[in-house]
């Protein structure tokens, strides 16, 4: 009678594990990140040519497609204008849950930087800059407690709890 209970909660287990991985592996191809996986390049959507746009629109904005250019893989972030210029955040960064799933952040403050980003089914290239310290956390920090109701202060960032990066243009 065990016997028959443990597989039947190992089958129990597996179908939600099977089901997970399955889409997972379906949607690292796909146009954009779902709201629970990450996705791949971001093709569909007019590229933005001309001069930089006034970024206050952001403000209506929840989040927005993120797609490094290496490695090429997209997600979904939160994102912050401030004095003109935009801004992302990833936090949890010296936490494990942060190393675990905030691989993007590390890729982007390694390599490159380029990215693009989809806002309202428009792609920006952008380079992502990381912030570490100087007078505008104040402004992106605000921000993002006004928009999104996380209290996040300038010394998180500075201390690397919290990383913000800058999508400055290319």
């Amino acid at each position: 009678m065990l016997r028959v209970l443990f597989q039947l909660l190992g089958v129990l287990l597996l179908i939600p594990l099977v089901a997970i991985a399955t889409l997972w592996f379906v949607h690292r191809d796909a146009d954009g990140p779902s709201v629970l996986f990450p996705g791949g390049e971001l093709v569909s959507g007019a590229l933005h040519a001309g001069p930089e746009p006034g970024w206050s629109f952001t403000d209506h904005v929840g989040v927005v497609e993120l797609q490094l250019e290496n490695p090429v893989s997209s997600r979904r972030v939160w994102i912050m204008e401030a004095d003109g210029r935009i801004y992302v955040p990833s936090g949890y960064m010296t936490s494990l849950l942060g190393r675990l799933w905030k691989h993007w952040a590390f890729h982007a403050d390694d390599g490159d930087g380029l990215a693009l980003v989809r806002i309202d089914g428009v792609r920006y290239e952008r380079r992502l800059e990381r912030v570490r310290e100087g007078p505008e956390l104040d402004l992106i920090t605000a921000k993002m407690a006004a928009k999104y109701g996380a209290p996040v202060i300038p010394a998180d960032i500075e201390a690397g709890n919290t990383w913000i990066f800058e999508l400055a243009p290319r």
